[in-house]
């Protein structure tokens, strides 16, 4: 003991208790996880629609099944009808308001009771993970643990300064969860809606309903009232569909696919919200995630950190390894070294903690796996993968071998395959910085893994890489609530980052406007008021020109915009977690007016980011000072094809507005947020012109923590 060094129960300090995890070395632990096993497989579990007020049914129960043992049935599930989407919309708007006039603490208080039910619930939830999802004892550890830090999260930030007159819900919130986490980001979806006081229409994953409909059992039994929780499980074409397209839906939170985001998108957009304002879109996707390997590292840790990167939970992460980039003069020996170490591990059921790598999540998943490896060793890719022990054991199951499959260019991979296959590419030292132009080429930026022992070369690819997660020598998965704020950008995600400080701002109608300072504080960092030069520029024109209003907001804008800002998370001993903010590429702006278009420039000059303005601007820029007006591209067309912007800044009526969102939709690749305001409006939410980043550092990797070397 040392009392530098805290318990991990105590690991956060006294903001919010860390979750607990298992002992999997102990007899005991595994003899109660064994326990919880069988009464799992002796009970009925059952998933339904859970609404405000009990309704009677005839539906005929779906079985849900063991996707690693399709022989076993796990439970069953009925899905939401249009009837019950539309009693749960009902009771939503109608009676799930009082809980958003809940005093802050009150639902805090709620949040960190469930959390508790969580942690009571382990075993039973674990046996669950295990059943329905495929997950390994170890992943549904971790998983639990996950659920209750998200709870626990967003209780703290409420007791941190949320208040219910400064702090406004949205409304009813669609959340639409994916089945590789169906407890935790499930989970964190709906904590998050529910801190921020909205009722939730929660739609899980048509594969793992049941472990859904537990967790909405225990928010329940927390004291979450039952129209401000509701759960609706089916299928996304009919069930999501209707929930989405409901004009009573005032926020969508979304993770999946990137092709989906974007119908989303193109559905939210037809419509606004009761504001008069876009509908938020909160979309978490895929990533064609890669790990960059130089000559410098130790071999026995990239493979260490590949294994668990690549092939953790048979590579059905979003933040999953996807390509592995080797340098030329250590390719052959690690790649070697990889190979030997895949084929120790074992194909099979994931409750059996001999084995290493259990199933897909079904059949459909498998087939599409199976049929990328074949197209790849078709065009003359070299394929190789080990030959799975208990063949009759997993042919009941819808396992797919692990695949290491070399490829010349990333670019010969047309999409995302989540699953176990990982792409290996060779590099020349000398090619580094073209390495790094072919993954940002992607138009993905979730997560990146660096491995080497050089910190100009980390620097380097820290400056150029446009990841939401970057980790430097350690593997690229398990982001802990908290402490790496999880999210990507472009093709990867809207943001604002799971777990991180924004998140919650995002999901209210109305907000503080020093949100990001708000945001800051709660990460523990003291933010200084930083002016951009450019922004100082703009402010002394403003006052020079007569215009104290525009000067007066540039003043205003450097206090909230945080600048620049970066923070040290608090994390375990040995590892080093940054969580900083970075200014938006580009940011279009729209304004019929002169004095909007100014202000809108102040807010994109304080964040850092260039402007984009239309070519009816032309005047204006004229009359600009010349440094300022290297701060802004003028174009004659911004719906052009291929025009880099990814976020727009747009005063006008809400008419206008919708016109506009519709137009964005249409526009091919990433999401574009649009931040609409009212004419003559001087409140600009300076959050949506940031992306957040993460960048967790393996400390011990390069000699050991100095901090914990030098305690007394």
């Amino acid at each position: 003991p040392h009392p530098a060094l805290p318990m991990p129960a105590a690991l956060y300090g006294a903001q919010r208790r860390n979750s607990a995890g298992l002992d999997l070395a102990s007899e005991a632990t595994l003899a109660m996880l064994a326990q919880a096993l069988q009464e799992s497989r002796g009970r009925s579990w059952q998933g339904a629609p859970l609404l405000a007020i009990d309704a009677a049914t005839d539906a005929v129960p779906q079985p849900v099944l063991n996707p690693a043992d399709r022989r076993e049935t796990v439970g069953t599930v009925i899905e939401a009808t249009t009837i019950d989407v539309e009693q749960a919309l009902v009771h939503a708007q109608r009676d799930g308001t009082p809980w958003g006039q809940c005093a802050p603490s009150e639902r805090a208080a709620c949040l960190e009771r469930a959390a508790d039910l969580l942690q009571q619930a382990q075993p039973e939830l674990m046996a669950l993970l295990m059943r329905e999802a495929g997950k390994s004892c170890a992943a549904a550890v971790a998983e639990v643990r996950e659920a209750i830090d998200f709870l626990r999260y967003d209780a703290a930030q409420l007791r941190a300064g949320f208040d219910n007159a400064t702090h406004a819900p949205l409304g009813p919130v669609v959340c639409i969860s994916p089945w590789n986490f169906p407890l935790a980001i499930f989970t964190g979806q709906v904590a998050a809606a529910l801190a921020a006081g909205n009722a939730v229409l929660a739609k899980p994953a048509e594969q793992t309903p049941l472990v859904a409909a537990q967790a909405v059992r225990l928010l329940w039994q927390a004291g979450v009232p039952r129209a401000a929780l509701q759960l609706l499980p089916g299928r996304g074409e009919t069930v999501g569909a209707q929930l989405v397209a409901d004009a009573r839906v005032q926020g969508v939170l979304f993770t999946g696919s990137t092709e989906v985001a974007r119908v989303l998108q193109r559905t939210l957009a037809q419509r606004l919200g009761a504001d008069g304002r876009p509908v938020p879109l909160i979309a978490e996707t895929g990533g064609q995630n890669a790990m960059i390997v130089d000559a410098s590292a130790l071999p026995e840790q990239v493979v260490a950190d590949v294994l668990t990167s690549a092939f953790d939970s048979a590579g059905q992460r979003c933040s999953a390894l996807r390509v592995l980039c080797l340098q030329d003069e250590v390719a052959d020996a690690i790649l070697a070294m990889l190979q030997g170490a895949l084929a120790q591990q074992q194909l099979g059921r994931p409750e059996r903690l001999c084995n290493d790598i259990g199933p897909v999540i079904d059949e459909e998943a498998r087939a599409h796996i199976e049929t990328h490896i074949a197209a790849m060793q078709a065009h003359g890719h070299r394929v190789w993968r080990p030959v799975p022990v208990d063949r009759d054991a997993i042919a009941r199951g819808s396992y797919v071998a692990p695949a290491l499959i070399e490829i010349e260019r990333i670019d010969q991979l047309l999409r995302e395959v989540f699953g176990p296959v990982l792409h290996v590419l060779r590099y020349r030292r000398d090619g580094l910085d073209a390495l790094l132009a072919q993954i940002n080429a992607t138009g993905y930026g979730l997560t990146l893994g660096v491995h080497t022992r050089i910190d100009e070369t980390v620097a380097r690819i820290t400056g150029a890489a446009h990841v939401g997660n970057l980790y430097v020598n350690r593997n690229m998965v398990g982001a802990v609530v908290g402490v790496q704020p999880f999210g990507g950008e472009r093709l990867s995600g809207t943001g604002p980052k799971a777990g991180g400080p924004l998140y919650l701002y995002r999901l209210l109608r109305r907000a503080p406007v020093d949100v990001l300072p708000r945001a800051l504080r709660l990460a523990g960092a003291t933010p200084a008021v930083q002016e951009a030069p450019l922004l100082r520029l703009l402010r002394e024109w403003a006052q020079a020109s007569g215009q104290p209003a525009l000067a007066d907001a540039c003043t205003r804008f450097a206090a909230h915009a945080c600048h620049g800002a970066a923070v040290v998370l608090t994390s375990v001993t040995g590892e080093r977690n940054e969580y900083s903010l970075h200014p938006r590429a580009a940011v279009l702006a729209l304004a019929a007016q002169e004095p909007d278009r100014l202000l809108q420039l102040a807010a994109t000059l304080a964040v850092g980011s260039r402007a984009v303005w239309p070519q009816e601007a032309a005047a204006l820029l004229t009359r600009l000072p010349p440094a300022l007006r290297t701060a802004i591209t003028l174009v004659p067309d911004w719906q052009g094809a291929g025009l880099p912007f990814d976020v727009v800044l747009h005063h006008g009526t809400p008419e206008e507005a919708r016109a506009l969102a519709v137009q964005l939709a249409a526009r091919p690749g990433p999401t574009v947020t649009l931040h609409s305001v009212p004419v003559g409006c001087a409140v600009i939410a300076l959050e949506r012109l940031v992306v957040e980043r993460a960048l967790s550092v393996n400390t011990a990797a390069a000699g050991g923590n100095a901090s914990l070397m030098t305690l007394a």
